[in-house]
């Protein structure tokens, strides 16, 4: 049973999700905004049900095939030019992939697919019998890898693509939503306990007024604003630095931790100079 850790906040709806995921095994597939904590939940998962995590962190390029296994012909062909012995066992080419290793580990693992919507279109589909069998063929060695126990596979996506729908309907779905104040200032007490108060008052109402800026183009995310906390007591600013004069835009300090790039920091300087020309 998940309930949180110790420096992960759980909301109550997301612990469902991962327990009816366990519950039913299928893979658990997390969808939020970028920074809402998709990728840490693998790691505080794995750690409060101590168990081993493993991660395929997935690209453009990332093919299928690859969490099952690749056979390395390259090195075979090398290996025999050498007159190596060990081209006559075709196992010792075979290259097991993340999948495969999901499959044997023990303890049961957790099998992190991170960012599944980067890969092709055709990749979720490509896995589709591998993830509600768990098991495949190794056509070289003509043996089946099957799991003796379901890994909990935890899926994200930022939402960059479409997934396919028979993918979809293998999988418990949970949508991250942006945490509230409320439950913002429980994950910022997870990872600064001793922050002053009206620091955090002063710093959450900068950072949630700057997201509801009109025409931002990437609204910071949760860790940005940990990251931006972090600056805060390093420099050891005063709430009063933060306090916007008369509910005018101003420019926070060391923004650069918030604002990404040069569009948004522009607006957010524009707006800001109208703001004075106004008062």
């Amino acid at each position: 049973m998940f309930k949180g850790t110790q420096s992960y906040i759980a909301t109550q709806d997301l612990q469902v999700a991962v327990n009816a995921a366990l519950t039913l095994q299928r893979p658990l597939l997390i969808k939020g905004e970028p920074g809402t904590g998709k990728t840490v939940l693998a790691f505080e998962l794995a750690k409060a049900l101590d168990r081993p995590l493993i991660q395929w962190h997935i690209k453009s390029t990332t093919k299928a095939q690859q969490g099952l296994y690749e056979y390395d012909a390259v090195s075979r062909l090398r290996d025999s030019q050498l007159g190596d012995a060990r081209v006559h066992d075709i196992s010792n080419y075979i290259v097991r992939g993340k999948l495969w290793e999901a499959f044997v580990t023990e303890p049961t693992p957790i099998l992190l697919i991170d960012e599944i919507d980067k890969a092709d279109i055709e990749f979720p589909n490509d896995l589709l019998l591998e993830l509600d069998r768990m098991e495949f063929h190794v056509y070289e060695t003509r043996e089946v890898i099957k799991a003796k126990v379901r890994p909990l596979v935890l899926i994200t996506s930022n939402n960059e693509k479409d997934l396919p729908d028979a993918f979809l309907r293998r999988c418990f779905f949970h949508y991250i939503r942006f945490p509230d104040p409320d439950t913002m200032v429980q994950i910022v007490g997870a990872h600064f306990p001793n922050l002053k108060h009206d620091l955090l008052r002063e710093a959450l109402t900068t950072f949630y007024a700057l997201r509801e800026v009109p025409g931002l183009k990437k609204k910071p995310s949760t860790s940005e604003l940990l990251d931006w906390l972090k600056l805060l007591v390093a420099e050891d600013l005063s709430p009063e630095v933060l306090r916007s004069k008369d509910n005018k835009i101003t420019i926070p300090p060391m923004a650069g931790a918030l604002l990404k790039n040069e569009q948004d920091m522009h607006l957010f300087e524009r707006l800001a100079f109208m703001a004075r020309r106004g008062s």
